[in-house]
Parts: structure tokens; C-alpha cells; sequence
């Protein structure tokens, strides 16, 4: 069975890090696209970093450049996202999701969901 398995999220104050993680189960992530998406109460989910397969290439959402760093360790087959200068509008629950493709979009058609964690940024 195909799984994706988020953790690392919790509180933390603004200005603070968190590094979450994305592991997966019944698949090896080598051939697949991974996302970061995020969803806050209230509003639509939206992409925030994904990672391709083919040289390891990674997108951004513009909110986000600069502060958060997505990267990839295909023998533990898991995606990480460091997370620092954490702001309030940051918080939200955080999903990875995995496509079976060489390049990655922000946009949600992703075929694999994770059941996500939550990020709590407040002082």
C-alpha cells in the first residue's frame, strides 16, 4: 500500500524553524515528483515547494522564497522541508504529495496525499 507519512509539525514562535518530513511507505520516492502544499482554515490549499526528480530541481511559492528549503534523501525515501523565519500567516496544516513524474508543479494534481501536519506559528 501506497503511503505518505508527514511529522515535524507543532508550535513554534514567530522568527523560530521547523523541519518537517515526508516519508514514504510501499513506493521508493526516486520516481516521483514531491510536493509541499498547505491549507489554513478557511482558505484553499496551496502549493508551497516541490522537488523534481531529475537533478533534484525545486520550485517556490513566492511567499515562501528565501525562508523554506525543500530537499530530498532518496535512500531514507524521505522529502524534508526546512522552514525558518516562521511567520503567523505560515500557519496551517501542511501535506506532501507524490506524482509519478520527472518535473514538479505547485499545482495540487498530485496523485499521492499524506494526511498532514499541523503548523502552529504564534507567539
Amino acid at each position: 500500500q501506497l503511503q505518505l507519512v508527514e511529522s515535524g509539525g507543532g508550535l513554534v514562535q514567530p522568527g523560530g524553524s521547523l523541519r518537517l518530513y515526508c516519508a514514504a511507505s510501499g513506493f521508493t520516492l526516486d520516481s516521483y515528483a514531491i510536493g509541499w502544499f498547505r491549507q489554513a482554515p478557511g482558505k484553499e490549499r496551496e502549493g508551497v515547494s516541490c522537488i523534481s526528480t531529475i537533478g533534484g530541481s525545486t520550485n517556490y511559492a513566492d511567499s515562501v522564497k528565501g525562508r523554506f528549503t525543500i530537499s530530498r534523501d532518496n535512500a531514507k525515501n524521505t522529502v524534508y522541508l526546512q522552514m525558518d523565519s516562521l511567520k503567523p500567516e505560515d500557519t496551517a496544516v501542511y501535506y506532501c504529495a507524490a506524482v509519478r513524474s520527472l518535473l514538479c508543479v505547485l499545482s495540487p494534481s498530485y496523485d499521492y496525499w499524506g494526511q498532514g501536519t499541523q503548523v502552529t506559528v504564534s507567539s
